[in-house]
């Protein structure tokens, strides 16, 4: 009753100050990685007491957790498009070419005849990411895969150690890169920019609680845009 009672509360009047209120959000290992550090460094800063409960992010279970709360926000690049979601476009992610710097056939630049003869290991699509392998498929682009992995965090252990290739958004790629001994490469072909978009249920929209989390997301992931109109903007 404590519970239901405090939850009352902050859909009324929510203060983050004081606050003990659980937050869900879903992610994937990629958002992990680049997004949750700047996310909790500013929820820390804002609400001390509040506690970010971060879930495994399955695109095939979205609408379910809206329909029944179990999650308050996902952010990813995947593009859904349901009438009970709400969505807004936050920051744009391009994709490179990720390798060892010790590669023996490739330093700095990559040609198409290089790209297709060498040998790739590849990202599951349930992680989301899977625009350049669509590119691919559409223009008929075929080359060796030698590995197929669930996760982007397995990647700079097999890449540095091999002379595999990897295609994978840049901010990672940049992080991947400082550390460990890997160079980005740029695609030998044209891939669109994507956009990491933060999705939430409509029916959180009355709830001052909820418009505080998307806020302070929207703020933590693209610092300088909080003031771009509401989040139900996108």
């Amino acid at each position: 009753m404590t519970q239901i009672e405090h939850t009352i509360s902050d859909n009324q009047h929510f203060d983050p100050r004081h606050s003990q209120r659980r937050f869900r959000l879903a992610l994937t290992d990629l958002g992990e990685t680049t997004l949750l550090p700047a996310i909790l460094q500013r929820m820390q800063t804002l609400a001390p007491h509040v506690e970010l409960e971060v879930v495994p992010l399955e695109i095939e279970k979205i609408n379910s957790w809206f329909d029944n709360k179990s999650v308050d926000a996902v952010v990813c690049s995947r593009d859904i498009m349901a009438p009970s979601m709400g969505r807004k476009a936050i920051i744009e992610e391009r994709y490179v070419c990720l390798l060892s710097k010790q590669h023996p056939r490739i330093q700095k630049t990559l040609d198409m005849e290089t790209f297709t003869q060498e040998h790739h290991v590849v990202i599951s699509p349930s992680s989301g990411h899977s625009l350049a392998e669509d590119i691919l498929k559409t223009h008929d682009i075929s080359r060796k895969v030698s590995a197929v992995v669930p996760h982007f965090s397995a990647l700079p252990r097999i890449l540095e150690n091999s002379e595999l290739l990897a295609i994978l958004p840049q901010q990672i790629a940049q992080i991947f890169a400082r550390a460990a001994s890997l160079q980005i490469c740029e695609l030998p072909f044209d891939v669109p920019n994507v956009e990491v978009t933060l999705y939430w249920p409509r029916h959180a929209d009355d709830s001052s609680a909820q418009e505080w989390f998307r806020q302070t997301l929207i703020e933590a992931i693209a610092p300088g845009h909080e003031n771009n109109g509401p989040p139900g903007a996108g």
